[in-house]
C-alpha cells in the first residue's frame, strides 16, 4: 500500500528537521513556508515546493503544521487562501504546533464544517535535537482510530505517540509539559546564581546533581549553558516558553484550577523578555540574578 502524500507548512527550527526525516523515510512531501527561502534546502533534499498553501493542500492527503503560535495557525488555516479554502473531505490536518486548547477545539469544528477535513492536535516535546533524531514525544488529541491510522506517518518523527483524548487534549497535555519546563527554567536560573554567589563552581552542578532527584532534561540542557554564559545558537527561544506559560494560565482560568507557580514563572519570563531577551535562550534568565557588572569588568 503506497504512503499517503504529505504537506508540511512551517519549516522553522522544528519543522525543517521533521520534514527531512519524513523525506528520508520515503514519504512524498510537499512544503510551503511564509519565508520562501526556508524551502530551498528541503527542495534540494527531495521535497516538492508549493507556490501557495492552496497548491500544497490540493496535492496531498495529510496536511501537517508546525507554526509559531495559535494566531499563526488560525491565519494559515482560515485566512485568505488558507487550508480551509482548499481542503476536502477525507483529508486530515495534523497540528504539531503548541496552540491554545480552546482555540484548537474551535478550529477543528470550523474546519470540518467548512471543508470536511479532520483535525488532530499533536504537539511535540524534545526540542530541535529530538526533531533531528526522530525521538520526539507526541501527545495527540482526536479520535482513537484516527490516531492509530496516523501512527505510521508519525513513526519517523517520534519515539512515542500517546493518545490523550478528544481534540484539544493533546494541547492541554503540552501545556502541562510546559508548566514543568517553565518553572524549572526559572528555578534553575536562581540555583546557578545562588551557587556562584556562594563561591561554588556552578559549572560542576550538572556533574554533582546528575542522577539525583533534581536531574531532568531541562536541568541537563540549561544548567551548563547558564553556568558558562553560553547563550549562542539557542536551541529554543524565551518567547516560546513564555507563550506556553501564558496558555497554561489561560487554561487554568477556564478550568478553575489554580496555577500560581506557572503564573509566577510567566511573569519572571515576561520581565526578562521586556529587557530585550524575548528572542534569546531561556538560559539567559540567570543574568537577571547575577550582580550587575561594572564597566571595568565588561
Amino acid at each position: 500500500m503506497p504512503h499517503p502524500t504529505l504537506g508540511f507548512i512551517g519549516l522553522g527550527l522544528m519543522g525543517g528537521p521533521m520534514t527531512r526525516r519524513l523525506l528520508d523515510a520515503g514519504f512524498e512531501v510537499t512544503v510551503w513556508n511564509r519565508t520562501p527561502a526556508k524551502t530551498e534546502t528541503l527542495g534540494s533534499a527531495g521535497a516538492r515546493v508549493a507556490d501557495s498553501i492552496g497548491e500544497l493542500v490540493q496535492g496531498v492527503d495529510v496536511v501537517m503544521l508546525c507554526l509559531a503560535n495559535t494566531e499563526v495557525v488560525e491565519t494559515v488555516v482560515f485566512g485568505e487562501g488558507g487550508v480551509a479554502e482548499h481542503g476536502r473531505h477525507g483529508q486530515t490536518l495534523i497540528d504539531f504546533s503548541s496552540s491554545d486548547p480552546e482555540a484548537t477545539r474551535d478550529f477543528a469544528t470550523r474546519l470540518e464544517s467548512r471543508c470536511g477535513m479532520r483535525w488532530v492536535d499533536c504537539p511535540v516535546s524534545g526540542g530541535v535535537a529530538g526533531a533531528e533524531a526522530g525521538s520526539l514525544v507526541m501527545m495527540a488529541g482526536g479520535e482513537a482510530a484516527q490516531i492509530d491510522a496516523l501512527r505510521p506517518l508519525l513513526a519517523p518523527l517520534a519515539s512515542r505517540v500517546t493518545h490523550m483524548g478528544p481534540v484539544g487534549a493533546g494541547q492541554v497535555t503540552k501545556v502541562c509539559n510546559q508548566m514543568v519546563v517553565g518553572c524549572q527554567a526559572a528555578v534553575l536560573a536562581e540555583m546557578v546564581a545562588l551557587a556562584e554567589a556562594s563561591g561554588v563552581e556552578a559549572g560542576r552542578l550538572s556533574e554533582a546533581l546528575a542522577g539525583g532527584f533534581a536531574d531532568s532534561t531541562p536541568f541537563r540542557i540549561l544548567t551548563p549553558r547558564m553556568a558558562a554564559s553560553d547563550f549562542a545558537d539557542p536551541p529554543w527561544h524565551l518567547r516560546t516558553l513564555l507563550k506556553d506559560l501564558d496558555m497554561a494560565v489561560a487554561q487554568s482560568r477556564r478550568s478553575a484550577s489554580a496555577t500560581p507557580m506557572s503564573g509566577l514563572a510567566a511573569q519572571l519570563l515576561r520581565a526578562h523578555a521586556t529587557r530585550g531577551h524575548a528572542e534569546h535562550d531561556p538560559a539567559t534568565l540567570v543574568e537577571a540574578y547575577r550582580p550587575a557588572r561594572k564597566e571595568s569588568d565588561a
